[in-house]
């Protein structure tokens, strides 16, 4: 058996609409096939579960969750988070049994040594709860994030080689691919 070098992290909550992002991402993944070496794992809303996974040793880890950031819902962003804030591991408020904020787990797992090499979060912008049509219900996704699933999965499978291989992603402007990959 290989062992896996790749964690994706599908996060989110399933009841509050967009907020599952993460979660549809990595069930769509989960029907692909993909490499020996890539793990797919929804974490929903699992805090401490992805903490102690942060811990197994990956080369690089991609987070996938909703991401609002004030741009058109659907956007997709790729963000390299900062990881130098250290945490008290200690602290209560670091990771919640039942929700789960990226920041603090990533570092709650710094803390207690587990630190995959290369860490990136494929964001979603969400709808804005004003912005939602009473008919959409708010527990399936949005449209613009509904379609914006697709485009995840096919940028996430084009990260995939690239992380394995070793290859610098840069998740800014400079990077054609990456401009290509998240045009929605």
């Amino acid at each position: 058996m290989t062992a896996h070098r790749i964690l994706i992290a599908g996060i989110g909550n399933i009841f509050l609409g967009d907020d599952a992002f993460g979660v549809e991402v990595a069930r769509r993944l989960l029907e692909r096939e993909l490499p020996e070496e890539v793990r797919v794992a929804d974490f929903g809303i699992r805090g401490l579960d992805l903490a102690y996974a942060l811990l197994d040793g990956y080369e690089a880890v991609v987070m996938v969750d909703a991401a609002p950031r004030g741009g058109r819902p659907g956007t997709l962003y790729l963000i390299e988070p900062d990881r130098s804030q250290p945490v008290d591991a200690g602290d209560p408020s670091v990771v919640e049994g039942h929700s789960l904020n990226p920041e603090k787990v990533l570092r709650l797992a710094a803390a207690m040594g587990g630190c995959p090499g290369r860490l990136l979060l494929v964001g979603c912008e969400p709808t804005r709860a004003d912005d939602v049509d009473e008919s959409w219900g708010g527990f399936a996704l949005s449209d613009p994030v509904q379609l914006a699933v697709d485009q995840a999965v096919r940028l996430i499978e084009a990260l995939i080689p690239r992380l394995l291989r070793g290859e610098e992603i840069g998740a800014s402007e400079d990077d054609l691919f990456l401009k290509r990959s998240l045009e929605v």
